[in-house]
């Protein structure tokens, strides 16, 4: 039996939505370690010949193992569709806010690097709401800027970086 993974959004008013902002979720652990694969895979999709990412004996020389794509950050914690614990995955505090507003964007995105991730870390994520705009109305629809924090860690505690993410929650001109 297979099951599809869908993630509904929290609807409310824009009050609703405020009271969240300073709100730090439990941390959320990523359900698999980065891997050599996924980051060879990415790599070879957008073509990047970074010897970090390919070669095993001088990325251990250089950073301790093969390097992962700053931009696959976000990727690390994307839960998987399922688990054999049968727990449903925990989506991403942004879909969690009361807000209104049927879609998002990712208007901006922001990351600072520590350390470098490494091949074998098991990333964990605590997520802040930091601020939501007053309504804007925008090409696109009529919503909120989203701006959330979140901390990423290895699996020893220590911080390996940090994303400021912004997302645009709107319910698209034409619904309107």
């Amino acid at each position: 039996m297979s099951a599809e993974l869908s993630y509904e959004f929290a609807f409310g008013t824009y009050e609703e939505g405020l009271k969240m902002v300073g709100y730090r979720s439990e941390p959320r652990v990523a359900a698999t370690a980065v891997s050599g694969a996924r980051i060879q895979m990415f790599a070879a999709t957008i073509q990047d010949a970074n010897p970090g990412y390919w070669d095993v004996d001088f990325a251990a020389a250089v950073w301790g193992g093969l390097i992962a794509p700053p931009a696959l950050l976000m990727g690390w914690l994307i839960p998987t569709p399922w688990q054999p614990t049968g727990q449903p995955p925990v989506p991403s505090l942004a879909i969690r806010i009361p807000l209104p507003g049927t879609t998002f964007t990712n208007a901006s995105n922001e990351a600072e690097f520590f350390d470098p991730i490494l091949e074998g870390d098991r990333l964990t994520v605590v997520e802040e709401v930091v601020s939501i705009s007053p309504e804007k109305r925008t090409r696109l629809g009529t919503g909120h800027f989203v701006q959330t924090l979140e901390t990423y860690y290895r699996d020893d505690g220590n911080p390996v970086a940090m994303n400021r993410n912004t997302l645009f929650r709107f319910t698209p001109a034409e619904q309107a």
